[in-house]
């Protein structure tokens, strides 16, 4: 049975490029990278020129790239090194339909006695700006927001809200994870103080991740070690996935703006295709202002679960942002956020495309999805 995978925002096939590069270091070259010998410099060379393709890949110098387990750990780093070093402001400023690593963590700090504004999105997924900018003040540590959406692939204005972050004194955390490696991502032209990124929604290996941290971003480390990474992320390197990481940006960098419009044309054809076939489909998020590979289409309801075991049995992998919690299934909590109804967010599945997505994979995703819904259409119905 021939897999279709249409996941690629949970992650990514590691690229053949990225492969090929990693597997000295686990063999030939596999030295500690604070060692002085030479097996272990010729370590440390390889993660300097991985530092250096990872900052070439979003405009920054690799001075201000600092590695990390993955998006996660780097969101952590920016948010609580941030606070660490601002103790006397107490206010933290994000948006209701951050990753999970952001809107769990803010939620943990609003039991902590942070003062949290969660800003609220419209019912395409787009940021109250006004808003935004009526929420900063002089007790406000840091602003924190996603470039964008993992569920929806919404982008949000991050120059705008840059500018009005600087225009307030207020540091600015973009967890660019959903668009590093899929579009242009700048770290000056977005203004942006402090850049989470990812290796394994680029094609890069699980393991690896960064935070870029901007000139005069002064961070504290939130994990008690040696000197590496400047201090801030302590603990020896994971270098074959921080070289493989190095290698997807490169390969990423050169070939993203063609990829981008190829994947766009795919994911429409998606959408055109299952709004036409299945009369109870909808298509979630602004389409003016999207990541090229994601679509969010809710069948009204049904449950995504049941979905996404349907397709997986024609050999279609997809995902939904709903959670199993104490036996229900809840919509997530960026759906809710958009104010979209529980008939419909229950049954939201995300399709995210790469550039290994073929045009006949689309075609037969297009027979298949139909196919699965109408039958669990049909057995609500009679049920």
């Amino acid at each position: 049975m021939q897999t279709i995978y249409l996941d690629n925002n949970s992650t990514t096939r590691v690229a053949d490029e990225a492969i090929a590069a990693m597997q000295p270091f686990w063999k030939e070259q596999y030295g500690n990278p604070s060692s002085l010998h030479l097996l272990g410099q010729s370590a440390r060379h390889a993660v300097e020129i991985a530092r250096e393709e990872v900052a070439a890949l979003v405009g920054a110098r690799p001075r201000e790239v600092i590695f990390t387990s993955g998006g996660t750990e780097a969101n952590n780093l920016a948010i609580l090194g941030m606070l660490a070093t601002r103790p006397t402001k107490r206010h933290l400023v994000t948006s209701a339909v951050e990753h999970v690593s952001v809107h769990s963590l803010a939620q943990r700090l609003a039991g902590q006695g942070y003062r949290v504004t969660f800003l609220q999105v419209d019912s395409k997924g787009s940021l109250d700006v006004d808003a935004l900018q009526r929420s900063l003040d002089g007790e406000t540590a840091l602003l924190s927001v996603m470039h964008a959406n993992n569920e929806t692939g919404v982008i949000f204005p991050i120059r705008e809200i840059a500018d009005i972050a600087v225009s307030c004194g207020v540091p600015l955390h973009v967890d660019a994870v959903q668009t590093a490696g899929k579009m242009q991502v700048d770290m000056q032209s977005l203004g942006a103080s402090l850049l989470s990124i990812s290796s394994h929604k680029m094609h890069g290996p699980n393991g690896a991740g960064a935070l870029v941290v901007g000139p005069g971003m002064r961070l504290r480390s939130q994990t008690i070690g040696g000197h590496q990474e400047r201090g801030l992320r302590p603990g020896t390197e994971n270098v074959p996935a921080i070289v493989g990481f190095g290698t997807a940006a490169r390969v990423a960098a050169n070939r993203f703006e063609a990829d981008s419009i190829r994947l766009a044309t795919l994911r429409d054809r998606l959408e055109r295709g299952l709004l036409k076939s299945i009369n109870f489909a909808t298509v979630i998020g602004n389409s003016d202002a999207r990541i090229c590979n994601t679509t969010n289409v809710a069948f009204e309801a049904l449950e995504a679960e049941a979905i996404l075991i349907g397709l997986s049995e024609h050999g279609l992998c997809a995902s939904s942002g709903a959670a199993c919690s104490s036996g229900s299934l809840e919509p997530s909590h960026v759906l809710q956020a958009m104010g979209v109804p529980d008939r419909i967010a229950h049954g939201g599945i995300r399709f995210s495309l790469s550039r290994d997505t073929t045009e006949s994979e689309i075609d037969r995703a297009l027979e298949i999805i139909p196919q699965v819904v109408t039958r669990l259409a049909s057995l609500c119905a009679n049920g």
